[in-house]
């Protein structure tokens, strides 16, 4: 987890703030699509300006909603009495239905000791038969309630002389007995019947309320139960909701045979014609037919009316706080970048809690109409892919920040090889031989007291900087800064046929680098002193070393120390480069003036000492050379006249320091020709 951590604040201090500002506005989106009630309008006005995934969650919700619907029996509590098609036939009307058919209807209804009755009719225009209908409704002692609706609601069913009719048949029909009631139903934009209508202002209770008031429902705007016909043995289905068509409840023949049918029920009388008054709902898929009454409609809300089944919805904070954990989710996973064999098992685990808590929650009987199936599965998807994005291309920046800070010390070839194989940094090494190569800058640890800290920074990073160009410019990989010093190294991890040559010329030119950056500094820094360089070729341990949290690739062994040495030795030597005779002779380069045999600070065997003189006249280079030859001699006078001819060199370069300091080192010079430093 603390790694997760890491790299999570790796990922926003380096993603950069354009960046990751559009991973944050992303990320708002997803939560944004993750915890939305689909079911709500964006504008909370118009249903026509929904969420994009509506149509998703409306198929996903009608799945879940329709194979967990409660099977049940017949329900003994409600009738419907319908105007079917065959009635229309034998009335001969279509609209308005046969208004002296439902009169006698009504009132053996009323005689049969009904409990309510609902009329889901529409009294919208006038009929022969209006003053028959009126009658039988003053005399109704069964509580009868007229379907009402206006303008304001249903102006797709209704007009404004409908309306002025309707309004004075119910001034005319209305007793202490016989009420309005809205009929009004509501669908989603896909025109199915999914929930409690939300009641209009100025209209009368709805019909289902009227009919058998409940105040636990009254506010009630959740999912409409439906349920489905529970099987019989044989196979055969009763429906939910008994019927009987209207003209056998007209029939006094026929109305005592039904009065078990009627009597304690609640009545709901409406058309059940083709083509009218059609709804679809979550079970149209699993019935034989592919639409609803709105009679029926009214006796599904009813009946959960009746059982009390006001669905549970998921709480608001509940269902963003899901949405947060599924972008949190998604999140970490991304971040993590797990491999396939753990990221396999945590994606089947997230899929199955978002696929699964919708379908459990709907089993358990809540209402997951508006919960946002789809929406997480989609929300997830775009954190995913936003974490993952921007942690791709923060890892990118950082490989490519890896592979130029590993050009700082290494050739481009070999850095681009250590990206592209990591297992080539595991620890171990190698003898080989390498040119080796030490500098140090004169008087800089004393200036640094000198000058403001910042100053310091600033002066030694563009020094390091000048130094390591010339390095890498010359094939050669940069050891370590220690420091104002720089080590380097040729040979190693590739060997290359002028190595030599590399390294001596990147020595001299860290020298004159070092004599630019003394020319160019700051006003009001005091003056710094010169650049030294020791370089010296023998063998070394190469390799990566340290421990698993910090890998060094760097050379060890005796080589380093002399070239470490080396460098040191020009400031009692008063030169700026000194090679070894190893390393001068492997450079082929010949440039070289000969600095005499002397034994370095802490080393017992002597080395003789080369320095690179291009400016030195080429006749002035032999002459030194058998001057020092002389001085191995045993003759005591070709010493002599070696150090007159020593003398005079010296007199023919005044300015000359290196020759001069080599003149007093052959006055001194000790046994076998060597003189010792320190």
């Amino acid at each position: 987890m603390s790694g997760l951590w890491r790299r999570g604040a790796r990922v926003v201090r380096d993603a950069g703030r354009w960046r990751l500002a559009s991973t944050l506005i992303v990320l708002l989106l997803a939560l944004f699509v993750a915890g939305w009630d689909w079911n709500r309008p964006l504008d909370g006005v118009s249903s026509q300006r929904e969420i994009p995934t509506a149509d998703a969650e409306r198929g996903l919700y009608d799945w879940r909603a329709a194979t967990f619907a409660p099977r049940v029996a017949q329900d003994p509590r409600i009738l419907m009495v319908v105007y079917d098609d065959q009635t229309l036939i034998a009335t001969r009307k279509r609209s308005p239905l046969d208004r002296g058919l439902l009169a006698r209807a009504l009132r053996n209804i009323d005689a049969m000791g009904a409990k309510s009755i609902g009329i889901d009719i529409l009294f919208d225009q006038p009929q022969d038969e209006d003053a028959e209908l009126l009658a039988a409704l003053h005399a109704m002692r069964t509580p009868v309630w007229l379907g009402y609706a206006n303008l304001g609601d249903n102006r797709e069913q209704i007009i404004f002389e409908q309306q002025q009719f309707l309004d004075r048949f119910m001034a005319q029909a209305r007793t202490d007995r016989v009420h309005p009631a809205s009929i009004r139903l509501e669908t989603d934009a896909d025109n199915v019947a999914r929930s409690w209508p939300v009641p209009t202002k100025g209209q009368p209770p709805l019909l289902t309320l009227a009919m058998q008031p409940s105040p636990p429902f009254r506010d009630y705007r959740g999912a409409i139960r439906f349920r489905l016909p529970l099987a019989h043995v044989d196979g055969s289905e009763a429906p939910v909701i008994p019927s009987l068509q209207i003209d056998l409840l007209a029939d006094p023949a026929m109305a005592p045979a039904l009065a078990s049918m009627v009597r304690g029920r609640h009545v709901l009388i409406g058309g059940d014609i083709v083509d009218i008054d059609q709804f679809e709902t979550p079970l149209s898929g699993r019935q034989a037919r592919s639409t609803m009454i709105g009679l029926e409609v009214h006796a599904t809300m009813l009946a959960q009316l009746l059982d009390g089944a006001k669905l549970p919805a998921v709480p608001e904070g509940a269902r963003w706080l899901a949405a947060l954990l599924v972008i949190l989710a998604a999140a970490i996973t991304s971040l993590a970048e797990l491999r396939w064999f753990t990221l396999l098992p945590a994606l089947a685990v997230q899929a199955g809690a978002i696929a699964g808590l919708p379908v459990w929650l709907q089993a358990r009987g809540w209402d997951t109409k508006g919960l946002p199936a789809v929406g997480w599965v989609l929300g997830w998807v775009l954190a995913f892919t936003a974490i993952g994005v921007t942690a791709r291309a923060v890892t990118s920046q950082q490989r490519r920040f890896a592979q130029a800070a590993l050009g700082k010390y290494l050739p481009r070839d070999i850095a681009a090889q250590i990206l592209a194989e990591p297992e080539k940094l595991a620890l171990h090494g190698e003898k080989r031989p390498i040119f080796t190569l030490f500098t140090d800058l004169e008087g800089f640890t004393k200036l640094s007291h000198a000058i403001a800290p910042e100053m310091v920074a600033q002066l030694l990073n563009r020094y390091l900087d000048m130094l390591s160009d010339v390095v890498l410019s010359h094939g050669g990989t940069i050891d370590k800064f220690v420091g104002d010093a720089v080590v380097a190294f040729w040979g190693a991890p590739i060997a290359r046929s002028d190595d030599g040559r590399n390294a001596a010329l990147a020595a001299y030119a860290m020298w004159q680098a070092g004599e630019a950056f003394r020319r160019d500094l700051p006003p009001g820094v005091p003056p710094i002193g010169r650049t030294r360089v020791g370089l010296h070729h023998g063998e070394a341990i190469v390799g990566n070393f340290g421990g698993e949290g910090r890998i060094q690739y760097t050379a060890l062994g005796d080589s380093m120390n002399t070239a470490s040495r080396l460098e040191a030795a020009n400031k009692a030597l008063e030169t700026n480069v000194l090679a070894s005779r190893d390393a001068m002779e492997r450079s082929g380069l010949d440039w070289w003036r000969p600095m005499g045999r002397v034994r370095l600070r802490g080393r017992a065997t002597p080395v003789d000492l080369f320095e690179p003189a291009p400016d030195f006249p080429v006749g002035d280079r032999a002459e030194l050379a058998e001057i020092l030859e002389a001085f191995d001699a045993e003759d005591g006078a070709a010493r002599a006249e070696a150090m007159k001819r020593l003398q005079m060199l010296v007199n023919h370069h005044p300015e000359d320091a290196a020759l001069a300091n080599l003149l007093y080192r052959c006055e001194y010079i000790g046994e076998g020709g060597i003189y010792g430093l320190g």
